[in-house]
């Protein structure tokens, strides 16, 4: 009985640990053979692969160029809207 427990620890540990790691290092090189395969057929090494960005402004801080006028969203002397009398249709 205890070898049996021992063994099913050992399959959970693996089964929850070292598999997900294993699976994803896989798929990865599968990912990346695809997408090889894929940007050969069409005359590029790495497909989808996004175009160096001149780096901006290394101030730190953040600049806004427009900021919108401030409008009070109820009119100062609004005391509610007028009563709408309904009756309920069944």
């Amino acid at each position: 009985m205890p070898k049996f427990l021992l063994i099913l620890l050992f399959v959970f540990l693996f089964v929850r640990f070292v598999l997900p790691v294993l699976l994803r290092m896989l798929l990865g090189r599968v990912v990346r053979k695809q997408m090889k395969n894929f940007g050969q057929q069409f005359g590029t090494e790495v497909p989808f692969e996004q175009p160096p960005t001149a780096p901006g402004p290394s101030t730190g801080g953040v600049h806004v160029d427009y900021v919108p006028p401030k409008q009070p969203r109820k009119p100062q002397g609004f005391k509610g809207g007028e009563y709408v009398e309904f009756e309920e249709v069944k």
